[in-house]
Protein backbone atom coordinates (compact mmCIF):
# COMPACT_ATOMS: atom_id res chain seq x y z
CA UNK A 1 0.00 0.00 0.00
CA UNK A 2 1.34 3.25 -1.06
CA UNK A 3 2.34 5.65 1.87
CA UNK A 4 0.31 8.60 0.56
CA UNK A 5 -2.69 6.11 0.70
CA UNK A 6 -2.08 5.30 4.44
CA UNK A 7 -1.62 9.05 4.65
CA UNK A 8 -4.86 9.66 3.31
CA UNK A 9 -7.04 7.61 5.34
CA UNK A 10 -5.16 9.14 8.52
CA UNK A 11 -6.45 12.68 7.68
CA UNK A 12 -9.64 11.00 6.67
CA UNK A 13 -10.65 9.69 9.94
CA UNK A 14 -8.75 12.38 12.33
CA UNK A 15 -11.52 14.39 12.47
CA UNK A 16 -14.37 11.48 13.79
CA UNK A 17 -11.00 10.33 15.95
CA UNK A 18 -10.85 13.72 17.60
CA UNK A 19 -14.99 14.12 18.04
CA UNK A 20 -14.52 10.37 19.74
CA UNK A 21 -11.85 11.62 22.29
CA UNK A 22 -13.77 14.74 23.27
CA UNK A 23 -16.45 12.54 24.53
CA UNK A 24 -14.00 10.19 25.96
CA UNK A 25 -13.22 12.91 27.82
CA UNK A 26 -16.36 14.18 28.55
CA UNK A 27 -17.17 11.06 30.11
CA UNK A 28 -13.88 11.11 32.24
CA UNK A 29 -14.08 14.48 33.67
CA UNK A 30 -17.83 13.11 35.01
CA UNK A 31 -17.24 10.32 36.41
CA UNK A 32 -14.33 11.88 38.31
CA UNK A 33 -16.78 14.65 39.31
CA UNK A 34 -19.45 12.13 40.20
CA UNK A 35 -16.52 9.83 42.29
CA UNK A 36 -18.11 6.72 40.27
CA UNK A 37 -16.88 3.86 41.47
CA UNK A 38 -13.60 2.03 39.57
CA UNK A 39 -16.15 -1.01 39.17
CA UNK A 40 -17.86 1.05 36.48
CA UNK A 41 -15.10 1.48 35.13
CA UNK A 42 -14.49 -2.24 34.94
CA UNK A 43 -17.38 -3.39 33.79
CA UNK A 44 -17.79 -0.88 30.95
CA UNK A 45 -14.38 -1.32 29.84
CA UNK A 46 -15.28 -5.44 29.68
CA UNK A 47 -18.67 -4.06 27.78
CA UNK A 48 -17.04 -1.75 25.34
CA UNK A 49 -13.66 -3.83 24.24
CA UNK A 50 -15.31 -6.95 23.23
CA UNK A 51 -17.76 -5.25 21.56
CA UNK A 52 -14.73 -3.30 19.74
CA UNK A 53 -13.38 -6.99 19.13
CA UNK A 54 -16.65 -7.72 17.50
CA UNK A 55 -17.06 -4.74 15.11
CA UNK A 56 -13.55 -4.76 14.44
CA UNK A 57 -12.98 -8.53 13.08
CA UNK A 58 -16.67 -7.68 11.01
CA UNK A 59 -14.60 -4.64 9.12
CA UNK A 60 -11.12 -6.20 9.07
CA UNK A 61 -12.62 -9.16 6.87
CA UNK A 62 -15.12 -7.07 5.37
CA UNK A 63 -12.40 -4.82 3.88
CA UNK A 64 -10.18 -8.26 2.93
CA UNK A 65 -13.06 -9.95 1.24
CA UNK A 66 -14.02 -7.04 -0.91
CA UNK A 67 -10.91 -6.67 -2.45
CA UNK A 68 -9.88 -10.78 -2.74
CA UNK A 69 -11.56 -14.60 -3.01
CA UNK A 70 -9.20 -15.83 -0.61
CA UNK A 71 -9.77 -19.28 1.15
CA UNK A 72 -11.74 -18.96 4.30
CA UNK A 73 -8.74 -19.88 6.50
CA UNK A 74 -6.81 -16.63 5.49
CA UNK A 75 -9.44 -14.91 6.05
CA UNK A 76 -10.06 -16.06 9.21
CA UNK A 77 -6.17 -15.56 10.50
CA UNK A 78 -6.37 -12.03 9.09
CA UNK A 79 -9.40 -11.26 10.56
CA UNK A 80 -8.53 -12.79 14.07
CA UNK A 81 -5.04 -10.97 14.42
CA UNK A 82 -6.27 -7.52 12.88
CA UNK A 83 -9.34 -7.65 15.36
CA UNK A 84 -7.55 -9.22 18.68
CA UNK A 85 -3.98 -8.01 17.91
CA UNK A 86 -4.37 -3.96 17.03
CA UNK A 87 -7.97 -4.04 19.72
CA UNK A 88 -5.59 -4.91 22.65
CA UNK A 89 -3.08 -2.77 21.27
CA UNK A 90 -5.96 0.59 20.89
CA UNK A 91 -7.80 -0.39 23.92
CA UNK A 92 -4.99 -2.00 26.65
CA UNK A 93 -1.47 -1.42 25.97
CA UNK A 94 -1.54 2.24 24.16
CA UNK A 95 -3.62 3.13 27.04
CA UNK A 96 -1.37 1.25 29.58
CA UNK A 97 1.55 2.97 28.45
CA UNK A 98 -0.11 6.28 29.09
CA UNK A 99 -0.93 5.47 32.55
CA UNK A 100 2.63 4.16 33.16
CA UNK A 101 3.85 7.46 31.77
CA UNK A 102 1.65 9.84 33.86
CA UNK A 103 2.52 7.24 37.08
CA UNK A 104 -1.39 6.78 37.47
CA UNK A 105 -2.05 5.20 40.72
CA UNK A 106 -4.18 1.93 39.87
CA UNK A 107 -1.95 1.52 36.15
CA UNK A 108 -3.01 -2.10 35.14
CA UNK A 109 -2.58 -3.54 31.72
CA UNK A 110 -6.06 -6.05 30.44
CA UNK A 111 -5.62 -8.14 28.18
CA UNK A 112 -8.78 -9.28 26.65
CA UNK A 113 -8.34 -12.20 25.02
CA UNK A 114 -6.63 -13.92 27.81
CA UNK A 115 -8.08 -12.96 31.10
CA UNK A 116 -12.01 -13.17 29.29
CA UNK A 117 -11.11 -15.35 26.89
CA UNK A 118 -14.40 -17.18 26.87
CA UNK A 119 -15.92 -13.73 25.94
CA UNK A 120 -13.59 -11.63 23.43
CA UNK A 121 -12.49 -14.39 21.46
CA UNK A 122 -15.97 -16.14 20.26
CA UNK A 123 -17.08 -12.57 19.51
CA UNK A 124 -13.61 -12.57 17.23
CA UNK A 125 -14.95 -15.33 15.36
CA UNK A 126 -18.47 -14.51 15.47
CA UNK A 127 -17.07 -10.55 13.57
CA UNK A 128 -15.09 -12.79 11.05
CA UNK A 129 -18.41 -14.99 10.35
CA UNK A 130 -20.26 -11.97 9.70
CA UNK A 131 -17.66 -10.00 7.81
CA UNK A 132 -17.30 -12.83 5.60
CA UNK A 133 -20.97 -13.44 4.23
CA UNK A 134 -21.71 -9.86 4.33
CA UNK A 135 -18.96 -7.73 3.18
CA UNK A 136 -20.11 -4.13 4.27
CA UNK A 137 -18.11 -1.77 5.73
CA UNK A 138 -19.10 1.90 6.18
CA UNK A 139 -21.32 1.80 9.92
CA UNK A 140 -19.34 -0.86 11.77
CA UNK A 141 -16.50 1.17 10.83
CA UNK A 142 -17.78 4.34 12.32
CA UNK A 143 -19.26 2.19 15.18
CA UNK A 144 -15.71 0.58 15.71
CA UNK A 145 -13.86 3.94 16.12
CA UNK A 146 -16.61 5.26 18.50
CA UNK A 147 -16.49 2.04 20.32
CA UNK A 148 -12.66 1.60 20.55
CA UNK A 149 -12.33 5.11 22.07
CA UNK A 150 -14.87 4.17 25.01
CA UNK A 151 -12.80 0.86 25.85
CA UNK A 152 -9.54 3.00 25.70
CA UNK A 153 -11.49 5.56 28.13
CA UNK A 154 -12.73 3.36 30.67
CA UNK A 155 -9.33 1.15 30.54
CA UNK A 156 -7.42 4.71 31.95
CA UNK A 157 -10.29 5.46 34.45
CA UNK A 158 -9.71 2.01 35.86
CA UNK A 159 -6.41 3.77 36.71
CA UNK A 160 -7.15 6.98 38.25
CA UNK A 161 -7.12 8.35 41.55
CA UNK A 162 -9.74 10.70 43.03
CA UNK A 163 -8.37 13.78 40.39
CA UNK A 164 -6.64 14.47 38.14
CA UNK A 165 -4.60 18.26 36.88
CA UNK A 166 -5.38 19.99 33.81
CA UNK A 167 -1.95 18.40 32.12
CA UNK A 168 -3.11 15.21 33.02
CA UNK A 169 -6.11 15.39 31.75
CA UNK A 170 -4.74 16.83 28.32
CA UNK A 171 -2.00 14.56 28.44
CA UNK A 172 -4.59 11.52 28.95
CA UNK A 173 -6.35 12.97 25.66
CA UNK A 174 -3.44 12.60 23.40
CA UNK A 175 -2.51 9.56 24.69
CA UNK A 176 -6.27 8.89 23.94
CA UNK A 177 -6.58 10.08 20.22
CA UNK A 178 -3.12 8.47 19.50
CA UNK A 179 -4.80 4.79 20.93
CA UNK A 180 -7.92 5.19 18.83
CA UNK A 181 -6.38 6.98 15.68
CA UNK A 182 -3.52 4.47 14.57
CA UNK A 183 -4.85 1.21 15.23
CA UNK A 184 -8.34 1.92 14.16
CA UNK A 185 -7.40 2.81 10.43
CA UNK A 186 -4.35 0.28 10.76
CA UNK A 187 -7.53 -2.62 11.51
CA UNK A 188 -9.96 -1.57 9.61
CA UNK A 189 -7.75 -0.35 6.28
CA UNK A 190 -4.23 -0.94 6.43
CA UNK A 191 -3.89 -4.25 7.48
CA UNK A 192 -6.22 -5.97 5.56
CA UNK A 193 -5.06 -4.44 2.29
CA UNK A 194 -1.84 -5.33 3.15
CA UNK A 195 -2.87 -9.03 1.92
CA UNK A 196 -4.88 -8.05 -1.07
CA UNK A 197 -2.27 -9.13 -4.35
CA UNK A 198 -1.67 -5.98 -6.29
CA UNK A 199 -3.06 -7.28 -9.45
CA UNK A 200 -7.02 -7.56 -7.04
CA UNK A 201 -6.39 -4.41 -5.09
CA UNK A 202 -9.24 -1.30 -6.42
Amino acid sequence: MKPSIVAGELRTHAPFTAFGTLTGIIIMAAMIQFHVSRDISNALFWFFHPLHVLLSALVTTSMYRIHTDSNIWRTVIIGYVGSVGIATLSDSLMPFVGEWLLDLPHRGLHLGFIEKWWLVNPLAFAGIGLGYLVSHTKIPHAGHVLISTWASIFHITMALGSTIDVVTAILIAVFLFLAVWVPCCTSDIIFPLLWVKKEKAL
